[in-house]
């Protein structure tokens, strides 16, 4: 029998015994009840403290001000990847935001655009672009440099354009200067489905490129001028900030896309580089700090937490995209 914690021996044998070694189990498993309570309170304890020590981390952690006063002299990295849209992750907002601290730092000595996207918004790309000269004016010591890893098509290659030189690997994807804008049309199907279209509108062209009704040459017309009009806009800040070393060639503005061997040959790129390359011989300041700004792991999270399905849905059967610069 276990250990008596009363320290007296009570009678092994009759109703008495059996009450006192019953009276004995029950405080055992209370007992023992307690240190599993205990146990589990503690390890709750130690996980709500490393939770919260990773929050404030993320909330509150070094940013890159602080690193770039250790780092002392140092080439400023300000990365464009993925698609360019207001909604993702390479949006105007944050890549201005890491283009002016970098700028700012009194301790970068040049700025390194680090790319690798296919293009997108081309009104986003117009911000950056803009931000970029504006910031050169003011900064006028303060080179930047464009180095196109993987590919730097489209949109990509409008903020590129903007840079003092751009490097790139002979075998990137560069240029696709253009606009696209894609749609499709299910009339037909739903003809054969017996599906009657019932938009109302007011206003003549407010169903302009309806997926649901056959498209009318105006309204063909009509984008094909809004989409020319994008591209002279993009064509014209390439020229901006090219110059005289684009080379002549009918192709260059065609939306075709280019190797970094050729964009070079065109004059689409000054050479060929990496950020390391460019930090060390081009810029002599081997040391890289990163300015490039990201969401707050706790707004994304929340933000996935709070998404609509609805707007989830109609992101996938929206009958036609945007301008696109591609």
């Amino acid at each position: 029998m276990a250990d008596n914690p009363w320290g007296t021996t009570p009678p092994s044998a009759g109703p008495k015994g059996r009450e006192w070694e019953l009276l004995e189990k029950v405080v055992m498993a209370s007992v023992d009840e307690q240190r599993r309570a205990r146990r589990w309170s503690i390890l709750f304890r130690v996980l709500t403290f490393a939770y919260l020590t990773v929050l404030l981390w993320l909330l509150f952690g070094g940013d890159s001000v602080e690193t770039a006063a250790i780092a002392g002299k140092h080439t400023a990295v300000v990365s464009v990847q993925g698609e360019i849209s207001d909604d993702s992750p390479a949006n105007a907002a944050m890549i201005i935001e890491g283009l002016r601290a970098a700028f700012e730092s009194p301790h970068s000595q040049a700025v390194v655009l680090e790319i690798n996207s296919p293009g997108g918004s081309p009104v986003q790309s117009a911000y950056v672009y803009e931000e970029i000269r504006r910031l050169r004016s003011i900064h006028k010591s303060k080179k930047v440099y464009a180095v196109i890893t993987d590919m730097g098509a489209s949109g990509a290659y409008y903020i590129a354009a903007a840079a003092d030189q751009i490097y790139v690997a002979p075998g990137s994807l560069v240029g696709s200067i253009g606009v696209i804008m894609q749609g499709f049309g299910v009339e037909g199907l739903m003809q054969k489905l017996g599906i009657e279209d019932r938009t109302l509108t007011a206003g003549e062209n407010k169903a302009l490129m309806s997926p649901f009704a056959p498209v009318r040459p105006e309204d063909k017309a009509h984008i094909k001028m809004m989409l020319d009009a994008i591209h002279q806009q993009f064509v014209a800040a390439v020229k901006q900030g090219r110059g005289q070393r684009l080379k002549e060639s009918p192709d260059i503005f065609s939306g075709l896309f280019w190797t970094g061997q050729q964009a070079v040959e065109l004059g689409l790129a000054d050479g060929f580089g990496s950020v390391d390359s460019v930090a060390r011989t081009v810029v002599g300041a081997e040391k890289l700090v990163d300015y490039s700004v990201s969401e707050n792991p706790l707004d994304s999270l929340l933000g996935r937490f709070g998404a609509s399905v609805g707007t989830a849905v109609a992101a996938r059967v929206a009958p036609a995209q945007g301008p696109q610069l591609r």
